[in-house]
């Protein structure tokens, strides 16, 4: 049987349709103007935890300042360096309006997959927090927060709207709970606001309803350390948020906790490469104890949700606490070890580590060349790999690439025999 349909009814109800999917693919993918979409794009639910998507932090500075930022052709250098590495999800930290750094990496990753329909890449946007005073001559006041959080909440949800195919998570602070933060950190209190707002913009459908919200904070932040963390308001954050990003540091624990860094009595006997092999061991059960004291703190709230590393690393120079006079605990090898064995481990498990961090950034300490913040990348300024991602070297994923108009190369001209030689056996007995 024939049943006569209204033409202006079904016209109606095809516009309606259109509108409603050209919507829905706008939270996964571009839509070019033919509506012709050749690759969907992935969610945070689908990224997170899949070791084909590897995670990395990511900053692109390359000069001592922030206040030179990099041009929209060097991110374009580090993202096809990246690409090529498997990293397909990477971390930026702030949106500020005067580092306009995280802007332009979504608008480098716009432009790279439209000149490549094969490249891939998505971001976990971050919006700074502060309290009020911070970073001032006035005392903080970790109660209140900032008049500036408001307007970067707003630039992040911004973002996130104009690219929905890139942005698949915002992070609402960084070790912006923890209180050995003190210049800026505030209560969770105030980042469970912001992460209820974004939240609510997700149901009103202003935000994609599949675009992940969290915090990345230090273990002990999410209730894994120290019970004074332990309040009503972080429960209520835990239930909020989409998962949980933990920071774990068992590099900044050589100095600050060291018992795991000590050379146990029965491997005195051992040789030097064999005592330093076993350290970085000890150094990666001290990351998975945290990770799992997170877990066991939200199981015992009747939590059960998704756990991942937004951030781990290792600096592979420091004249400071984790240098000759200090730890020990500073060098490519120890920094491959603990990147491999970090990437085995969480790779098996499903947990996404976003490893810090993809370059070395001379700004962070830039009267300090040698001071550890500057050099936790996996790769030179300049374009070397350390030793930790050598045999991807070997392997010619890089063929091709260049950064600082300088090849891919490795480190100490791959000769392992001179890169031991800077090699240190950890070190525990000195005065702190």
């Amino acid at each position: 049987m024939i049943t006569y349909r209204n033409p202006r009814k079904v016209i109606l109800s095809m516009s309606i349709a259109l509108v409603v999917l050209v919507f829905s693919l706008s939270c996964t993918t571009s839509v070019p103007e033919n509506v012709i979409v050749k690759k969907t794009s992935k969610t945070a639910a689908q990224l997170l935890g899949n070791p084909n998507y590897l995670a990395m932090s990511y900053g692109g500075y390359r000069e001592n300042s922030r206040e030179i930022q990099p041009t929209i052709a060097a991110l374009k250098e580090d993202l096809k360096i990246l690409f090529a590495m498997g990293v397909k999800i990477i971390r930026t930290y702030n949106v500020q309006t005067q580092f306009p750094h995280a802007a332009n990496v979504l608008k480098a990753i716009s432009e790279l997959k439209k000149e490549d329909p094969n490249f891939e890449m998505y971001v976990m946007l971050g919006a700074w927090i502060d309290c009020l005073n911070a970073w001032s001559a006035s005392v903080p006041d970790h109660n209140k927060e900032s008049l500036q959080n408001s307007g970067e909440i707003d630039r992040a949800v911004a973002l996130a709207k104009q690219y929905p195919d890139i942005v698949k998570v915002i992070a609402v602070g960084n070790e912006a709970m923890v209180k050995w933060a003190t210049s800026y950190f505030v209560q969770p209190s105030i980042i469970l606001k912001w992460v209820n707002h974004l939240q609510k913009l997700k149901k009103e459908g202003t935000l994609c309803k599949d675009l992940w919200i969290t915090s990345s904070d230090d273990f002990s932040s999410w209730g894994g350390g120290d019970a004074s963390y332990h309040s009503q308001d972080l429960e209520a954050l835990i239930h909020a948020v989409d998962y949980v990003s933990m920071h774990t540091y068992p590099y900044h624990n050589s100095h600050y906790n060291p018992s795991f860094w000590k050379t146990p009595d029965h491997l005195m006997n051992f040789s030097e490469n064999e005592k330093v092999d076993a350290a970085m061991m000890r150094a990666l059960n001290f990351a998975k104890n945290q990770y799992y004291a997170v877990s066991n703190y939200m199981k015992s709230l009747g939590i059960e949700k998704p756990i991942h590393i937004g951030e781990t690393g290792w600096a592979t120079i420091s004249n400071g606490h984790y240098g000759v006079n200090g730890s020990r605990a500073t060098d490519e090898y120890k920094q491959g070890l603990y990147y491999k064995a970090l990437r085995t481990w969480t790779n098996k498990e499903g947990i996404s580590c976003f490893f810090f961090e993809a370059f070395d950034e001379p700004w962070k300490d830039p009267n300090n060349v040698s001071g550890s913040e500057n050099n936790f990348g996996l790769i030179t300024r300049d374009g070397a790999v350390k030793y930790g991602l050598w045999d991807l070297v070997d392997k010619d994923v890089f063929k091709g690439l260049s950064r600082n108009g300088n090849p891919i190369t490795k480190t100490f001209k791959g000769d392992k025999k001179e890169l031991m030689n800077t090699v240190l056996v950890p070190n525990t007995a000195y005065k702190r």
